[in-house]
């Protein structure tokens, strides 16, 4: 079992070192997103390889231009840690709202209404697609 918890942990690493080296922007084998190459249209997760290379160098603008969702997503997931971690750490008992029984409903929502507003062609709608 440790063997492939440090196996996951030398991946996420060179992965990690990959993104920050290498920009998707300016190579072709870095995969594609499906819904957008046979639609045309932007899926909630489109711009997320690039976002991944910005936030690596420390380009928070960039990211927000790449997916402004993969931003929020990191914001939660550090409230997330932080809560777990205080939790942890102090013996406190700190609600975390991520484990409320509608949250999952309320990130689908907000997911499927960004996935719709990003491929609004109009002002201020086409900020949100990926640059």
């Amino acid at each position: 079992m440790k063997i492939k918890n440090v196996g996951i942990v030398v991946g996420l690493i060179s992965l990690g070192i990959f993104y920050f080296l290498i920009n998707p922007n300016e190579v072709n084998f870095f995969p594609k997103c499906p819904l957008y190459g046979v639609t045309g249209f932007y899926c909630p997760g489109c711009g997320s390889q690039r976002a991944t290379h910005q936030l690596l160098n420390f380009n928070i603008f960039g990211v927000l231009q790449q997916n402004l969702l993969y931003f929020v997503s990191l914001l939660i997931l550090g409230y997330h840690l932080i809560v777990t971690g205080i939790n942890t750490i102090f013996k406190k008992h700190i609600y975390n709202y991520i484990y409320h029984p509608k949250t999952p409903l309320v990130i689908l929502v907000i997911i499927l209404i960004f996935g719709v507003l990003r491929n609004i062609p109009y002002y201020p709608f086409n900020l949100l697609a990926p640059n």
